[in-house]
């Protein structure tokens, strides 16, 4: 073989090899048509909400009925993962998505009572799909690793964040489309809100599916009765393994700060004054940027200095943050939404890495699950604390403040977690040690 194909044939093993699993072939496919549907859901939901209230606070109430759920169950949910069948564990979670979101689609043609101003009914549903998100997401979390040979890890946590972002560019659209649509005749009372609750059943239906036709089952540890020691072993592991901690609390507080997406109603109507299609436009920016970031990982992975890159892209992240608030502009907005994902990329693919990577198999379902929760801390929290601190201070000066205080939670990451900062390769070996460096032994699980 010439060396020009050698390189070719290393370079399409590299970009692509997660893809010689069956099963993650099939699980991504998955994800793709499930976020495809949840991002369409919650541009729905989120314009719904406003077009309902006029208010920043209750819009704001959207993410903490998905966040709260998270905080009751995080224990009993990491344990689950590592105790049960997270397939089915998965599969069980999703259906019950698949009937909230019927319950969405219900009051979408129905209304909610009150002359279809009351908002009680939308949080409940909300609530539940949180609970499905509390269970589902630490037992995917921690099935990925056992979808691929540990060689094929870092390409895949690549690829599954790629997928992910590719679905949450089309989803906003997709939403914002089909919230507009025209219908006439028989098809008027289904315009709105509830096309897109249908199609994201569809999705639902399909992801349902796929999981099902997986094969791989995972080899769990010894079953243990439900106990306070046992369910607290992932948040201790987290506290004693320093790279880990410095990671998660890196993203739990520059996310929880800097979250704009959440005030993006806002924005377009009050501010870019661009309606729900430019709301779906938006949206999509944060992940166009961080799909073309993610392409890139994959041709060109990160092989060395990883923390400083994480720690440089967060503090990225909050510039751009400001900027975006500042901008009346409409295609400045675009652009500095599209740093927004590219920087966060970097972050999502290194701290992923470090997750899975230094945790050991028996562990990951309850460290996943502390992740899960800081995750929604900075996500669905984050979406209440925008909107509160939006309803205080207007949505500009919010988001400002915000992407200031994610530059100097960076700053203060560098100085209090100088593993996470000197962290160098994705490697089991690597992170591990680096993890448990001039520490003590692993907790027992």
């Amino acid at each position: 073989m010439s060396e020009g194909a050698s390189s070719k044939a290393a370079l399409e093993s590299t970009a692509g090899s997660a893809f010689q699993s069956r099963d993650f072939r099939l699980y991504q496919t998955a994800r793709l048509l499930v976020i495809l549907g949840a991002e369409a859901q919650s541009v729905a939901v989120a314009w719904q909400v406003y077009q309902i209230t006029h208010s920043a606070l209750d819009l704001g109430y959207t993410g903490l009925a998905l966040f709260l759920p998270g905080l009751f169950c995080v224990l009993p949910a990491g344990h689950a993962a590592d105790r049960y069948d997270r397939r089915w564990i998965i599969l069980i979670c999703y259906a019950v998505q698949f009937v909230c979101t019927a319950g969405l689609l219900h009051f979408a043609l129905n209304g909610t009572g009150g002359n279809g101003h009351r908002i009680w009914p939308i949080y409940t549903v909300l609530v539940g799909i949180g609970m499905g998100r509390a269970f589902s997401g630490p037992a995917s979390s921690a099935m990925l690793p056992s979808l691929v040979p540990k060689e094929h890890f870092v390409n895949a946590v690549t690829w599954g964040a790629t997928i992910f972002q590719i679905a949450n560019i089309a989803g906003p659209a997709v939403g914002g489309l089909l919230f507009t649509l025209p219908l006439t005749g028989v098809l008027a009372r289904w315009s709105g809100a509830s096309v897109v609750y249908a199609f994201t059943m569809v999705m639902l239906a399909g992801f349902l599916v796929l999981v099902g036709m997986i094969r791989t089952r995972v080899t769990l540890a010894e079953k243990k009765a439900f106990g306070v020691r046992t369910m607290l072993a992932g948040l201790e592991y987290v506290w004693r393994a320093k790279l880990l901690l410095g990671s998660i609390s890196l993203d739990l507080f520059a996310v929880l700060l800097g979250g704009a997406v959440a005030l993006l109603p806002i924005f377009a109507t009050d501010v870019l004054h661009a309606g729900p299609r430019g709301l779906g436009l938006l949206r999509a920016m944060p992940s166009l940027g961080a799909l073309v970031v993610s392409l890139l990982l994959l041709v060109k992975p990160i092989k060395r200095h990883a923390g400083r890159k994480m720690l440089t892209c967060v503090g990225l992240f909050g510039a751009a943050t400001v900027v975006f608030g500042l901008s009346r502009s409409i295609w400045v907005s675009l652009v500095a939404l599209v740093a927004i994902g590219a920087s966060d990329m970097v972050s999502v693919v290194i701290r992923s890495s470090i997750l899975q990577l230094a945790t050991p198999p028996e562990m990951r379902g309850r460290v996943s699950a502390v992740n899960w929760l800081f995750i929604g801390a900075s996500n669905e929290f984050g979406e209440f604390e925008s909107g509160l601190t939006a309803h205080w201070w207007g949505a500009v000066r919010a988001v400002v403040i915000g992407g200031l205080g994610s530059m100097m939670v960076t700053g203060s990451a560098a100085v209090l977690f100088p593993r996470l900062r000197n962290a160098d390769s994705l490697t089991a070996e690597s992170l591990m040690e680096a993890n448990w460096e001039h520490s003590i032994a692993e907790p027992v699980n």
